[in-house]
């Protein structure tokens, strides 16, 4: 855990385009900018695994040749920081699957309750309606969000401590 006791910074957009200022005006502000979203980034990546692990537990319900559906959405998801430009943040995202037998919203519908239709496979006439693992990512972090942002705030306030430090 990080001492934050000297500091306390609430993670607001506009504290992280003020830290993000301070960091270019440094004399080696690209680098540290570099270990700022390294940091938050590293905070937030058990709530990826756990995301991951999620999706990944979902049941398959027919054998298919083609590329791993979960596999496939499992890779997609990572952790997003940005420190500036007009809507900075960290959070946890399920990109979209490209080249995934034409379904490049797969983690979304998967996620959602009235899931999504296809065609069956060797009959582009019959479609058929399918649902995945109903609120998989959002499960996956129930009760913990507080968790999350208070290790990205505790990686946001290490910085804010460096700068500051440099400055006395």
């Amino acid at each position: 855990m990080a001492d934050t006791s000297r500091l306390s910074l609430e993670l607001t957009a506009t504290n992280l385009r003020n830290i993000s200022r301070a960091l270019r005006a440094e004399e080696d502000g690209k680098e540290l900018r570099k270990e700022l979203t390294r940091n938050m980034r590293e905070a937030l990546k058990p709530g990826a695994a756990q995301a991951k692990s999620a999706i990944m537990s979902m049941a398959s319900t027919t054998p298919h040749s083609g590329p791993a559906l979960k596999t496939s959405i499992a890779r997609k998801i990572r952790p997003e920081v940005r420190i500036s430009g007009k809507f900075p943040g960290a959070k946890i995202k399920a990109f979209k699957t490209k080249n995934l037998r034409d379904f490049p919203n797969a983690p979304k519908r998967t996620n959602r309750a009235s899931g999504w239709r296809h065609p069956v496979y060797g009959n582009r006439e019959v479609w058929v309606q399918q649902t995945g693992k109903v609120g998989w990512f959002d499960r996956a972090f129930e009760g913990q969000d507080a968790h999350y942002e208070r290790q990205v705030q505790f990686a946001l306030a290490d910085m804010v401590n460096r700068i500051a430090s440099r400055s006395n």
